[in-house]
């Protein structure tokens, strides 16, 4: 009688949560509405930052615009630049989460000041030639009541990687409505299943990349 061969068992993969590795987090959240209106773009990050909490990452959220945040290219932009003690605290993370609504199709003009400002630490680099950024993992949140989530994920993911980010698979989680319609994320009554299953996956799979890349840092070019 044929048998089939005794396959050995895979080998065991830690769970994010039982690596005693700490990670901090930082959610740029760019609605275009100053607190305290509501914002579906922050709920999104908020619940993102939850998801990642489960994997034992810790961290607060910013609403971009509540900050001065001065347009240039520089890290520093002078003249009361709310700027730099926000990069204090995305370089002080392990983990930036990108948080935007969708306008006209496109990131709110907030999330392309803030990838603005982040082009300055194409001159940032450490004492082996790295940028600031290399080792550091984004994730991306977007929302909107039209079509766009793919299109906006894919802009954002291209200035983030550029700026020295590493993405994790299902860097992305993301809720849009009926087209032509006026309802909001946070105007729903509970968070539709798939948009939660896209956010744990992406706290997982951040969370797990974000540690790996803590223990192996990128090598010096």
């Amino acid at each position: 009688m044929e048998t089939t061969p005794a396959q050995s068992p895979s080998p065991a993969v830690p769970s994010a949560t039982s690596c005693a590795t700490p990670l901090r987090a930082v959610a740029l959240v760019c609605t275009l509405s100053p607190s305290p209106a509501p914002s579906s773009s922050q709920l999104l990050a908020e619940q993102t930052m939850a998801a990642l909490a489960e994997h034992g990452v810790t961290g607060k959220v910013i609403r971009v615009v509540d900050h001065d945040v001065k347009p240039g290219v520089q890290t520093d932009m002078g003249d009361g630049d709310a700027w730099p003690e926000i990069r204090a605290t995305v370089l002080g993370a392990d983990i930036l989460v990108l948080s935007t609504p969708i306008w006209l199709g496109h990131p709110s003009s907030v999330a392309q000041r803030v990838l603005e400002r982040l082009d300055a630490e194409l001159s940032e680099t450490d004492e082996e030639g790295r940028l600031l950024t290399y080792g550091k993992v984004a994730a991306v949140c977007v929302v909107g009541n039209e079509d766009g989530a793919h299109k906006v994920g894919a802009d954002l993911f291209q200035g983030l990687n550029d700026v020295g980010f590493s993405l994790a698979p299902g860097a992305v989680t993301y809720w849009v409505g009926e087209a032509m319609q006026g309802t909001d994320y946070q105007d729903l009554d509970k968070t539709p299943d798939t948009t939660a299953g896209t956010t744990a996956a992406l706290a997982a799979n951040t969370a797990h990349l974000a540690r790996r890349l803590k223990g192996a840092p990128y090598p010096p070019s």
